[in-house]
């Protein structure tokens, strides 16, 4: 059952649950845990500028998706799969949040 957040006017508001949340250090590649089967987006925010990479066992390069830091994203994510981190230049913290 899906419920939907509404305003005080019964606007349908778009909105995300939030889920498990992860915290992944990196430096080299370095992968998240295998997110939740029925998750279908996660969102990400990392604490220095890095690469991303989504999937069943992902490694992140320098020309995988940048990500500029603190900069907030939504992504779609099939169920099970992982994320993947990279430093740009300096190490960080990439939190992995799996939205419902």
């Amino acid at each position: 059952m899906t419920i939907l957040a509404e305003d005080l006017n019964y606007n349908i508001i778009p909105c995300v649950g939030l889920g498990t949340a992860q915290r992944v250090s990196f430096d080299s590649s370095t992968q998240s845990s295998a997110t939740a089967e029925n998750t279908r987006i996660i969102r990400v925010v990392a604490t220095t500028d890095c690469h991303i990479a989504t999937g069943s066992n992902p490694t992140a390069t320098t020309n995988s998706t940048f990500l500029p830091a603190y900069s907030i994203e939504y992504f779609k994510i099939v169920g099970g799969h992982k994320v993947a981190a990279i430093k740009a230049t300096t190490a960080g913290v990439l939190f992995v949040t799996e939205g419902s």
